[in-house]
C-alpha cells in the first residue's frame, strides 16, 4: 500500500487536471491524466486501459493527447511515477522518448517506483 501513489478522485477533478477517457463503443475502456503544477513540469498521471482493450492503441493515443495538453500550456517538461513491474507502462513511455530520471516533487524513495520524463518538443504540440 505505501508503494500506491494514485491520487484520489477529488485531487483528478481539480481545475489544473486534464483527466481523459478513452471510448470504445460507447464503453469506457481506458483514461489518463496530466496535472499542470505550479513547478517547471506537469505530471502524467494513471494511464490505464482495460484488458479487453489493450493492444489496440489507446494507451498511446492518451498519452499523445496528454503530452500535447502540457505542450499546448506552456510546459516544455513532463515527468511521471510507475512502478518497476508494470513492464507495459515502461515500455510505452521509453518507446515515446521518456527517459529515467530521480525521484521528484512529494514521491518518498521507493524501490518499486521508476521515474521517467520527457521533454516536449514543437511536434508533441497541437498544430
Amino acid at each position: 500500500a505505501e508503494s500506491n501513489h494514485l491520487d484520489p478522485v477529488e485531487e483528478l477533478s481539480k481545475p489544473h487536471v486534464c483527466l481523459l477517457g478513452a471510448l470504445l463503443d460507447g464503453r469506457l475502456v481506458g483514461c489518463g491524466a496530466v496535472k499542470l503544477l505550479d513547478t517547471d513540469y506537469a505530471e502524467i498521471k494513471r494511464i490505464y486501459v482495460s484488458n479487453a482493450a489493450r493492444g489496440q492503441g489507446f494507451a498511446q493515443k492518451l498519452l499523445t493527447a496528454l503530452e500535447r495538453h502540457a505542450g499546448d500550456a506552456g510546459y516544455s517538461l513532463v515527468k511521471l511515477e510507475t512502478g518497476i513491474h508494470q513492464t507495459e507502462a515502461l515500455r510505452l513511455f521509453e518507446s515515446n522518448g521518456y527517459v529515467r530520471t530521480t525521484r521528484y516533487g512529494q514521491y518518498p524513495e521507493d524501490p518499486l517506483s521508476v521515474f521517467m520524463e520527457k521533454r516536449l518538443s514543437p511536434e508533441d504540440r497541437a498544430v
